[in-house]
């Protein structure tokens, strides 16, 4: 048999001598064979199965060479250069088809010249031998070897006893470098390095390097192996101590630990809320697994947050309605000037819950610019119903987790806002407001727009489910008030379960009457002074209204306030600190290390007596510096209070210059209408009312046209076409232009303020009335605006917002405005304050505003 044929005992002459120059390449994976090793193969592959039978039937030696990167079919290009050479001892065939030879491996090659690529390699090789370095040093190196591996492989179970006893029998220092290296745990590509190394003592130097880590890998193994079985080893000892110690408490009929503590307080409250139903069945579910966990179980933790969560909720709590209308009228009155109409309508709103003893479905939704006051009337609500007052906002949000909780199967979930708040009210009636609810978003997360709708909806929030709480909660007691600075971008359906009050902005005597009665006291408090300490003058108040806040609300008119104070405060300690230096603040050094004390021995102290010194810890030492640092201070403080007390200051026009700087607005800011094209019209924001000065002018062109610039909406770019045909035809009429010019002439209408968007139809008789000043050549008349919707037969149709746009129209020193016929009722809402010296002139066509405008 060829078995038999292949005996080494056959060989007569070194079997280095009978190596072929031409070798069949076998690639493998995984890592390199060095010489010297017996080992088998395993060979799947048809075209390597070919091979070793071929070579096995002719001088049965191969050529096995690591590949560089995992391919499916490679070639000798995708090998590494160097290799080991082996000569098959015994070859089994496999039932699959597969053969498993083993080989002894005897030398390294490197591959000289390609004879075939691929199916099947043969390439030409050259013999590598060992390079012998200095004999002593190797043969030092060779004890170092084997005794640093001794100990990697004494601390190491993967090395067996056949392992130790080749590595101490290897008698050539090259090989017991590639003994160790094969056993190593090295990257392959780090073995095919030491593979290619030719120096024997370099080779053994790089080995050497890699048990060295080998050794730092299992130092590290082992500590922490050793940590961890001192953790287990602690909390089973502990276990058994806290077995123990509940078996000697109940003997002694001691309460066990804080685990039955919680569950008698979970148990007793539980029972007092005299659950049914579902909710009967759920939580005292979970009251008995709180029972069967263990305490460090994880979910030990997340059973008793949840017990905890139902037991603070107000299940019992009975809601009552018990407030006087009276004294609510006085609370709304102090806490906010003007607001009339808000004011009625909220005690109207308030008189309804009271006499129908039930508060049930309550929802407002207070809409107006900022800084008018929506939070504060909250706040003003809550205090005159005698209720707590919980506050959110969900501007921005975009995860309906917000309002309804997370699930508790996952980690750090918790309940929404809504279950939360009832839980920090303790009631089960409490105001809540719900801040930019125009600012929400819906995502992937969910939209909370559509969970307030279960909220808010009388039909559905007597069983309100929280994700978290997951069980029914009865929330329509709960008085909600929502925030929006605009109703445009609320959900329709929420705007339907809501009663709207719109705040309107302020005109600048009504900021000045605030100011006096409110922002001032409470800056003046703020910054040190006392209530009479400084006084604003009229004229100075109504400065910062026209040339620094002409915004809707009053945050920046008091923000301009507090800066005056500031300022003003700032001015008096640098003039104080100049005539009265601050006295110096002792130090860490100023204090003694020791104190002396004395302790008498006799009856007679001055006979005879004992002097000690205690020293002083630093604690000691720095409690007596901040004590001297705070006694200085508080001295100084009180000579700054002595000096100021009685002094009085006046703010009035150039201290309002002097500590705000330039005017933010100015005369020249004022927008007037002083040329043919343009015209003034009227707007309403979500920041408030304003004044919009449209602009056009006529360019030649072969085409003619419309071109629209000042980021227009659709909705505001049909409007402008429309106002534009019903100028044509009402020039047409009136024999103004001849029919050509329009086809000869491009018009360029622009709303200056580019940079903000604007959209709506309101603007339809400004735009129209533009065209008409272009086309006359005329100017409109002076402090003149408008407003209306035009349509393309010349109707002036009715628009929102009236009272902002009327008191933009003021803050712009507006005499006339014209407004739609059907807006007339709206004039009876503004406040006589507010259209004092304004003439409003309601028209129904296009055609009597162009009578009036010019």
């Amino acid at each position: 048999m060829k078995e038999n044929r292949k005996d080494e005992d056959d060989v007569s002459f070194p079997i280095e001598q009978q190596l072929p120059n031409k070798l069949f390449i076998i690639p493998i994976g995984g890592h390199p064979i060095y010489p010297g090793i017996f080992t088998p193969l395993m060979i799947n592959n048809a075209e390597d199965t070919k091979v070793i039978e071929e070579a096995y039937n002719g001088d049965g030696y191969i050529g096995i060479v690591m590949i560089k990167n995992e391919v499916e079919k490679p070639t000798l290009a995708d090998l590494y250069d160097v290799g080991s050479v082996a000569r098959i001892i015994k070859k089994i065939n496999l039932p699959d088809g597969g053969i498993n030879v083993f080989v002894s491996t005897i030398e390294r090659f490197k591959i000289r010249k390609t004879i075939s690529a691929s199916g099947p390699m043969v390439a030409a090789v050259q013999y590598l031998d060992d390079v012998e370095d200095d004999t002593f040093e190797v043969k030092a190196l060779t004890r170092a070897l084997i005794s640093e591996m001794k100990e990697v492989s004494e601390n190491n179970p993967m090395f067996s006893e056949e392992m130790r006893l080749n590595m101490v029998n290897i008698d050539h220092p090259g090989k017991i470098a590639d003994f160790i290296s094969s056993i190593l745990n090295i990257e392959k590509d780090e073995q095919q390095k030491i593979l290619e190394t030719l120096n024997v003592r370099a080779r053994m130097e790089q080995v050497l390097v890699y048990i060295k880590k080998e050794q730092e890998i299992l130092r590290v193994q082992k500590k922490i192996q050793n940590e961890l079985n001192e953790k287990v080893e602690k909390n089973q000892r502990e276990y058994f101590l806290r077995e123990e110690m509940k078996s000697i408490q109940e003997e002694l009929g001691i309460a066990s630990d804080s685990k039955s503590s919680d569950y008698q307080k979970f148990k007793s409250k539980i029972e007092s809320f005299k659950f049914s139903g579902e909710v009967k069945e759920t939580v005292e579910g979970e009251l008995e697994k709180f029972q069967l966990l263990d305490s460090h179980d994880p979910e030990y933790h997340l059973t008793r947050n949840y017990l905890d969560l139902v037991t603070s909720l107000p299940w019992n709590d009975r809601p009552l309605e018990l407030y006087s209308l009276q004294e609510a009228a006085k609370i709304l009155d102090s806490d906010h000037y003007g607001l009339e109409d808000v004011k009625k309508r909220i005690l109207e709103y308030l008189s309804v819950r009271k006499f129908k003893h039930d508060g049930k479905g309550s929802v407002l939704i207070l809409v107006g610019p900022p800084g008018v006051g929506k939070t504060s009337v909250g706040h003003s609500i809550a205090r005159a119903m005698n209720k707590p007052f919980f506050r959110f906002s969900v501007g921005g949000e975009h995860d309906e987790a917000k309002i309804k909780g997370f699930r508790r199967t996952y980690i750090g979930s918790m309940p929404g806002q809504i279950i939360e708040g009832i839980k920090i009210t303790k009631s089960k009636s409490p105001v809540f407001m719900i801040d930019e609810v125009d600012k929400m978003n819906a995502s992937a997360q969910g939209d909370p727009s559509a969970a307030l709708l279960e909220v808010l909806d009388p039909e559905q929030n007597v069983n309100f489910r929280d994700s978290y709480l997951d069980i029914p909660f009865d929330v329509s007691n709960v008085f909600f008030i929502l925030t929006a600075n605009s109703l445009d971008t609320i959900p329709r359906p929420l705007l339907d379960r809501a009663e709207i009050i719109e705040i309107s902005g302020y005109i600048d005597q009504e900021k000045i009457e605030i100011a006096r009665k409110y922002l001032i006291p409470k800056n003046l408090e703020k910054n040190g002074f006392s209530k009479k300490q400084v006084k604003f003058t009229k004229s100075a108040l109504s400065l910062i209204a026209t040339e620094y806040a002409r915004e809707a609300g009053v945050r920046n008119y008091e923000k301009c306030i507090d800066k005056i104070n500031r300022k003003l405060v700032r001015s008096l300690l640098d003039s104080w600190e100049k005539e009265n230096p601050l006295e110096p603040l002792p130090t860490m050094a100023d204090i003694p290390d020791g104190k002396v004390s004395s302790k008498s021995q006799g009856e007679n102290s001055k006979e005879k007596s004992e002097v000690t010194v205690e020293q002083k810890t630093e604690a000691q030492k720095q409690a007596e510096l901040d004590s001297k640092r705070e006694e200085i201070l508080n001295r100084e403080n009180a000579k700054i209070k002595a000096a100021f007390a009685k002094k009085t200051f006046t703010i009035d026009v150039p201290e309002v210059r002097e500590y705000l700087g330039k005017p933010i607005f100015d005369e020249s800011q004022i927008k007037k209408a002083d040329v043919p094209g343009t015209a003034i019209g009227l707007a309403w924001t979500s920041m408030g009312g304003d004044t919009l000065l449209l602009e056009s002018i006529a360019l030649p062109s072969s085409k003619g046209g419309l071109n629209l610039t000042g980021q227009m909406g659709d909705v505001m770019k049909e409007s402008a076409q429309i106002a534009l045909n019903w100028a044509r035809s009402y020039a047409s009429i009136h024999d103004i232009k001849e029919a050509k010019w329009f086809e000869e002439n491009i018009i360029h209408l622009h709303i200056p303020e580019g940079a903000t968007p604007k959209d709506g139809p309101s603007a339809g008789i400004t735009m129209a009335t533009t065209f008409l000043s272009l086309l006359k050549g005329k100017k409109i008349k002076p402090n003149l605006a408008m407003t209306g919707e035009l349509s393309l037969t010349g109707q002036v149709l009715p628009i929102g917002g009236l009272r902002e746009k009327t008191v933009a129209a003021k803050r712009n020193k507006i005499k006339t405005i014209i407004i739609p016929k059907a807006n007339e009722r709206d004039l009876e809402k503004i406040p006589d304050h507010v259209k004092e010296g304004i003439k409003f002139i309601p028209v129904s066509r296009a055609e009597e505003a162009m009578e009036n405008v010019f």
